[in-house]
């Protein structure tokens, strides 16, 4: 999960127009819509399908959203697309750095403090944790230290944070424009494992292959692919955004299955679609308002839901009540979350940086 409701941001951070005198691009709200569309479906899988293989309920939901745990994958070809658009148009690498600290902490330690309560209040059986591992939690990166998590999915937020990590690097030395090379050179790397194990039966490093997370890496390339394609460079051609977007395919066809190279290629074409501003109808305001509250949604609904699930059964309701109540109640959190901590905290940090750059 990455950006908010997407803008034409300047190059600087502290520039004379400033983040949030940006104003929207209709093609980015197109790329919120589908953020929003992601988080919904990865929240109406965890709370039917998920709930209903943790919980086993006396009756099962009357439907259940097998799928909806690819709407991640839809996360990290936006999140390709978007962090390299962001450090295409960054100058310094500070106003990368409050970028990502402004959109992501301040909504995702809120989302901690919400989740404890709420689970340790309500209850949640082999889900609650100590205040500890809470505070542990805080930093985002504890999963690489095996500590477990305030709720399941933050872990897609490391996978994120070592991508951020990454480019941020490449950026840094000045080898952004060798992106489509690094990320080919570790495409291959994650074939070089799998081709070990499956043929010579050797099993490489997995502490190496988690921290350049290769599993997830084919899904941010074919984001990367997609933006030069849709924003091109005079000093890029076209064909070598293929070559990486192909990599990408290839890697999942070899690596995983030709099920997943066929998802991979079909939501790429979605977000090229989107991203070039061919669906239209992807602008339309409940659909982009559901993208400025993924990032909260999708922090909020997991444990959180489940807790209100099992409360909801315990009351003699019906599992599908359960599972309108629980939604209903992860949208108004995170409605809230998003309009109380997560935009007021993100100007306040943005504008602070603004005001002491423009000091110096």
């Amino acid at each position: 999960m990455s950006e908010p409701a997407l803008q034409k941001a300047p190059a600087s951070l502290s520039g004379r127009a400033g983040l949030h005198a940006a104003t929207h691009s209709p093609r980015l709200l197109e790329l919120d819509a589908l953020r929003g569309a992601a988080a919904a479906s990865v929240v109406l899988f965890h709370l039917t399908t998920r709930f209903n293989e943790l919980y086993r309920p006396a009756q099962p939901p009357s439907w259940q959203f097998d799928s909806g745990h690819l709407g991640v994958n839809l996360f990290f070809i936006i999140s390709g697309f978007v962090i390299f658009m962001t450090l295409d148009r960054t100058r310094l690498p500070m106003d990368f750095v409050v970028s990502r600290f402004s959109r992501l902490f301040p909504a995702y330690w809120c989302a901690i403090v919400l989740t404890f309560v709420v689970t340790h209040t309500l209850g949640l059986p082999e889900k609650s944790v100590s205040i500890w591992i809470a505070l542990a939690n805080t930093v985002m990166l504890h999963g690489l230290f095996f500590v477990p998590h305030v709720d399941g999915v933050y872990w897609t937020l490391e996978v994120e944070m070592i991508f951020y990590f990454g480019m941020f690097l490449l950026f840094r030395s000045g080898r952004l424009h060798r992106v489509f090379e690094s990320m080919l050179a570790l495409l291959a790397l994650r074939l070089v494992y799998v081709l070990s194990e499956r043929v010579f039966g050797i099993d490489l490093p997995w502490t190496l292959s988690r921290l350049l997370i290769l599993n997830y890496l084919p899904w941010f390339a074919l984001g990367i692919s997609i933006y030069r394609l849709v924003h091109p460079s005079p000093t890029l051609a076209s064909k070598r955004c293929l070559w990486l977007a192909g990599g990408a395919l290839v890697t999942l066809l070899i690596g995983d299955s030709p099920a997943r190279a066929g998802l991979g290629l079909a939501l790429a074409l979605l977000v090229y679609a989107a991203a070039s501003g061919q669906l239209p109808w992807l602008r339309h305001r409940v659909l982009v308002w559901f993208g400025t509250i993924a990032y909260p949604l999708y922090l909020l609904h997991e444990n959180i839901g489940w807790s209100i699930q099992l409360r909801v059964l315990e009351m003699g309701l019906s599992t599908d009540a359960s599972v309108v109540i629980a939604a209903v109640a992860a949208v108004l959190l995170a409605a809230a979350l998003h309009h109380l901590v997560e935009r007021p905290a993100m100007m306040w940090i943005r504008r602070r940086y603004r005001g002491r750059s423009a000091q110096q």
